[in-house]
C-alpha cells in the first residue's frame, strides 16, 4: 500500500484564520492517522501580495495548534527552475502551444461572446490542429503558453466529500500555463509540486473544485495519475458569510491571546466539518485515532464563538493544572503581573478552573492573589454590617493565631466563630470573601484562603 502523503499549501497573502487552518487540520489528521507524511508548502507566486510576515503567522499558528509538518516549508518561488524544466517536457510532447492573442483581442472576444449569451472563453485561435492554418505571428509579441485541453469527453473523479464529479471538457478552454515572461501559472505549479512531493491525497477548500479538472488534465499529460481529492465545504462566519479577513475573521494566534487552549481549538475545528458519532469533546489523540475521510461533512460549517468557548471550558476542566499554570502566568504577565509557575499556582488553577471558559478568565480570578483588591461599595454596603463585623474581627484574630495555614485549620476557625456568633455560614463567609477576594462569590472559602499568604489575609481584614 502506498504511504499516505498530504499537504497544506497556503498562500501567504494575509493572516491565517480558523477557516484557513481547517484545511491544514484535516490533511494533518489524515496523515497522522495513517502513519503518513504531512508536507507544508508555501504558494508564494503572488509576489506583490505575499509577505514573510504572513508566512511567519502561518508557521506560528500551526505550531501553536500542534499541526507539526514532516517536510517543508517548500516555497514555490524557489522552484521556478523545476517548473520550467517540466514545461519544456510538455512542449516536447506537444501538450502546450504559444498563443499570441493580445489582452485587447481577448477582451473583445469575451465581449462578443457575452453579447451572444455565450460563456466567455478562449476560442482556440492559436491552437495547432491538423489542416488548420494559424494566423501570422505578430512582430515583437511575447506569447503565452496554453495547455491543449482534450476535446470531447469529460473529466471524472470520485471526490471524498462531494462524491462523483463529472465536468465536460467542452466547458474548459485552453488554460494559460506560462505567462509571456515564461513564469508558470498556479494550476501548473500545483501539479508539478504534487508530483514531486508524491502527494497521495489533496484535502482542500471547495473553492478549488473548478481548478481540479484542469489539474487532472496536466497530471495525465505528464503521465501521472492524479491524487485522491477531498474538497471541504466553506467555513461560514456567525453572519453566514464565508469566513474571511474582510468579514471580521481573527488571526488564529489571537485565540491563543484570548485564552483558548490549542487542543480545544483543534477539537472545535475538527467538528466543524467532520464527526465521530455524537462525540463532541475529544482529545488530539482520539481525533487521530478516529479520523477518516468518510465522515467529512458535505454542508458548510458555521463558526459559533459561544460553542468554541463551551468546548474550551470542557478542555480546561480536564487540562493538567501544571500546564494551565504556565498559560495563566502568560496571561498575568500581559496584565503586568510576574508570577512564579509553581505548585501553588497549579493548585489555584485546580480550584478555579471549573468556573472559567478561558485562561483570560482564570487569570482574572487568580489576580486576587497577586494584586490588591478593591471591593465594590455595593458589596461592602450589602454584606458588611453590625452582625458580620464583630464576627469578622473575631475570625481575624483566630486566623492570625493559626500556626498551620491550610484549608482544614481555616475551616475550623470559621466554624468556631460561627458557633460563637450564632450566625449562618453565608453571613460570615460572604463578607469574608468580599474583603479578602474583592467579590462575593468564590469556590469554598477555606480552600481559597489557604492559597493566600497568611499575612495578606490578615492585612485585608484590617479594614473591617
Amino acid at each position: 500500500m502506498t504511504q499516505v502523503r498530504t499537504r497544506f499549501a497556503p498562500s501567504p497573502t494575509g493572516f491565517i484564520h480558523l477557516g484557513n487552518i481547517r484545511s491544514a487540520l484535516y490533511p494533518w489528521a489524515w496523515a497522522r492517522s495513517q502513519g503518513g507524511t504531512f508536507v507544508l508548502r508555501i504558494e508564494d507566486t503572488d509576489v506583490e501580495r505575499s509577505s514573510q510576515a504572513a508566512v511567519d503567522v502561518i508557521i506560528e499558528g500551526m505550531k501553536w495548534l500542534g499541526l507539526d509538518h514532516d517536510e517543508g516549508p517548500f516555497y514555490q518561488m524557489q522552484r521556478m527552475a523545476r517548473y520550467k524544466e517540466v514545461l519544456a517536457q510538455l512542449q516536447q510532447r506537444g501538450a502546450v502551444y504559444p498563443c499570441y492573442m493580445s489582452t485587447t483581442e481577448l477582451d473583445a472576444l469575451r465581449e462578443r461572446q457575452m453579447a451572444a449569451k455565450e460563456k466567455p472563453r478562449y476560442d482556440g485561435t492559436w491552437r495547432p490542429e491538423e489542416g488548420k492554418v494559424l494566423p501570422s505571428v505578430p512582430e515583437g509579441v511575447q506569447p503565452v503558453l496554453r495547455f491543449k485541453t482534450p476535446q470531447g469527453g469529460s473529466v471524472i473523479w470520485g471526490d471524498k466529500v462531494k462524491g462523483r464529479i463529472e465536468i465536460s471538457n467542452d466547458e474548459l478552454d485552453d488554460l494559460v500555463i506560462a505567462r509571456p515572461d515564461g513564469t508558470p501559472t498556479y494550476n501548473f505549479c500545483v501539479v508539478v509540486d504534487d508530483i514531486d512531493m508524491a502527494i497521495t491525497h489533496v484535502i482542500r477548500g471547495d473553492d478549488h473544485v473548478n481548478n481540479t479538472p484542469r489539474q487532472i488534465h496536466i497530471f495525465r499529460a505528464l503521465g501521472v495519475e492524479p491524487p485522491v481529492y477531498a474538497h471541504l465545504p466553506t467555513v461560514l462566519n456567525e453572519q453566514g458569510e464565508k469566513m474571511s479577513k474582510r468579514y471580521g475573521a481573527k488571526p488564529v494566534t489571537q485565540y491563543r491571546e484570548e485564552g483558548y487552549l490549542a487542543d480545544a481549538v483543534v477539537n472545535y475545528l475538527a467538528r466543524l466539518g467532520w464527526s465521530h458519532g455524537d462525540d463532541e469533546i475529544f482529545s488530539r489523540e482520539q481525533l487521530v485515532a478516529w479520523f477518516n475521510l468518510d465522515h467529512l461533512g458535505r454542508s458548510a460549517g458555521q463558526f459559533d464563538e459561544a460553542k468554541l468557548r463551551w468546548v474550551n471550558a470542557q478542555h480546561m476542566k480536564s487540562c493538567d493544572n501544571a500546564v494551565l499554570a504556565g498559560l495563566v502566568a502568560e496571561q498575568l504577565e500581559r496584565r503586568g503581573l510576574t508570577v512564579t509557575v509553581d505548585e501553588r499556582l497549579a493548585a489555584m488553577c485546580a480550584l478555579f478552573k471549573d468556573r472559567c471558559s478561558t485562561t483570560v478568565e482564570l487569570a482574572e480570578w487568580l489576580s486576587i492573589y497577586f494584586s490588591d483588591v478593591q471591593p465594590s461599595e455595593a458589596d461592602l454596603a450589602q454584606h458588611l454590617n453590625e452582625v458580620s463585623r464583630p464576627a469578622l474581627v473575631a475570625l481575624r484574630e483566630r486566623l492570625a493565631a493559626l500556626t498551620v495555614w491550610d484549608a482544614a485549620s481555616i475551616n475550623a476557625a470559621i466554624k468556631a466563630v460561627i458557633g460563637e456568633s450564632k450566625l449562618k455560614m453565608p453571613q460570615l463567609a460572604i463578607p469574608l470573601r468580599v474583603l479578602v477576594c474583592g467579590r462575593a462569590q468564590t469556590p469554598s472559602v477555606d480552600a481559597v484562603l489557604a492559597l493566600f499568604d497568611q499575612k495578606i489575609v490578615e492585612k485585608r481584614l484590617q479594614s473591617i
